[in-house]
């Protein structure tokens, strides 16, 4: 991982990890990185210890996207063992840190990365979905809530308008579809 001060155009952090990264994300601070990869887990990484400080455990499978919720108290991970985790990163959280689990997505031999993303109100969560369909779920009951058609192959990335309920989604079939859920 290679992290580039903006200000100066040179590397501010250099870090080499045993296997490779898939999916990262920054905290609202900017002070800690997310970082998904092929070893199944989620490391946060602080940016001013420059060091590994927690492990998320969970996922039996290849992380495939990482999104932190508009509150920054959440991170949704989205892996290849077809579940989606909704992990509680607020500082001082007790017990386990994986609260919510949602299923119905799947992952296929193509192994793409799928994203997962945030409503702006942090009510519902989308993924695409190897399966040609885009989902949405509700946060609160972990249900699914829409389901959407159109696409002929894997949908990679969704992504919610913030100021209507549409969601955008992408494909490998090369088309983008937006849906009202």
């Amino acid at each position: 991982m290679i992290m580039w001060d903006v200000r100066t155009k040179s590397s501010s952090i250099v870090e080499k990890f045993r296997y490779q990264i898939t999916s990262i994300c920054f905290n609202q601070t900017g002070d800690q990185i997310f970082i998904g990869g092929i070893d199944n887990m989620i490391k946060i990484y602080d940016v001013r210890k420059k060091s590994v400080i927690n492990n998320l455990i969970g996922h039996n499978d290849t992380i495939t996207g990482l999104a932190l919720s508009n509150d920054g108290n959440f991170l949704l991970s989205n892996s290849m063992d077809s579940t989606i985790r909704c992990w509680d990163i607020s500082p001082y959280s007790q017990g386990s840190r994986c609260t919510k689990i949602f299923s119905g997505a799947t992952h296929n031999f193509e192994k793409n990365l799928l994203r997962v993303c945030w409503s702006s109100d942090d009510a519902f969560i989308s993924a695409g979905s190897a399966d040609r369909f885009v989902y949405v779920w509700n946060t609160t009951t972990t249900q699914i809530e829409k389901k959407f058609g159109g696409h002929s192959g894997s949908v990679n990335e969704t992504s919610f308008n913030r100021l209507s309920n549409v969601v955008a989604s992408c494909s490998s079939d090369k088309i983008a579809i937006l849906g009202e859920y």
